[in-house]
This record gives structure tokens, C-alpha cells and sequence, in this order.
């Protein structure tokens, strides 16, 4: 695993829920790809985890990553929450389905193929990844 790739995601969502997009950037060696999709009824949850999903289905092998996300949804489901979650049989402390859990599988498979480290940061601040991601997801929308 000797590839370090940095992942910024991002989802939105008009209404919600409504009409969501996502959005991610991958960055490698000075080089950037952008992906984005969007769904006609949706949240913004279920938009976040589809632009960390897919940023990682992107990649055509294992990989050390590096992941932002402004949703702390996301980070602390990944780095708090999902162990617990599937030793209960996605079940949460108070024994109801964890929501989205179909995203939260997909994304555990994806996961799994590599060395991921989760970092959050504070949405809609200037920061230039975070910034495009958010741009992306919400071009995916109009273009719905």
C-alpha cells in the first residue's frame, strides 16, 4: 500500500429529504479527479455516504488514504459508532435499525479494501477541496 491518495467529500441535498447530490475529489501525486452523482429523493446523509462510497469504489486497488469530510455523520459513524453497530447486528445502544444501513455496509465493504484515516472539517469555511466537493454535489442536482 504504497499509493496515498487524499479524498475530500462532500453531499447536499434541497429539502431534505428531496432532490441530493454528491460530490468528491481525489487527489494523488498533483493530480485530481472529480466524481459526482445525484438521486431524486434522498437526505443529505444518505449523500455523504454516497461520496465517500464512491470515492473509494473509484479506486482500482488498495490504497492509504486520507479522507475529509465536513459531515460528522460520516467521520464519527466510521470511527465511533460502526464497530459497535455490527457487533449489535446494526442495532443501535437502544436496540433500533441504524438508519441508512444499506450506505453503511456499502461503505464498510469499501472500507475494507484499504488504510483509511477519517479527518472532519468544518463545512462551507474556504476550504478549497471541501469547497469543490460542495460544488460538485450541487452541479450533480441542476444536472438531475
Amino acid at each position: 500500500m504504497s499509493k496515498i491518495v487524499e479524498i475530500y467529500t462532500d453531499g447536499a441535498c434541497r429539502g431534505n429529504p428531496g432532490v441530493g447530490g454528491w460530490g468528491a475529489v481525489l487527489c494523488y501525486e498533483g493530480r485530481e479527479k472529480h466524481l459526482y452523482g445525484a438521486e431524486a429523493h434522498t437526505t443529505n446523509n444518505r449523500m455523504e455516504l454516497m461520496a465517500a462510497i464512491q470515492a473509494l469504489a473509484s479506486l482500482k486497488r488498495s490504497c492509504k488514504i486520507e479522507l475529509t469530510t465536513d459531515s460528522k455523520y460520516v467521520k464519527d459513524g466510521m470511527t465511533e459508532w460502526l464497530a459497535n453497530w455490527k457487533k449489535r447486528g446494526f442495532t443501535t445502544a437502544n436496540k433500533k435499525p441504524v438508519k441508512n444501513i444499506d450506505l453503511w455496509q456499502r461503505l464498510d465493504e469499501e472500507v475494507a479494501r484499504h488504510e483509511i484515516k477519517w479527518s472532519w472539517i468544518k463545512g462551507h469555511a474556504g476550504h478549497k477541496y471541501n469547497e469543490l466537493a460542495d460544488r460538485l454535489a450541487n452541479k450533480a442536482i441542476d444536472e438531475l
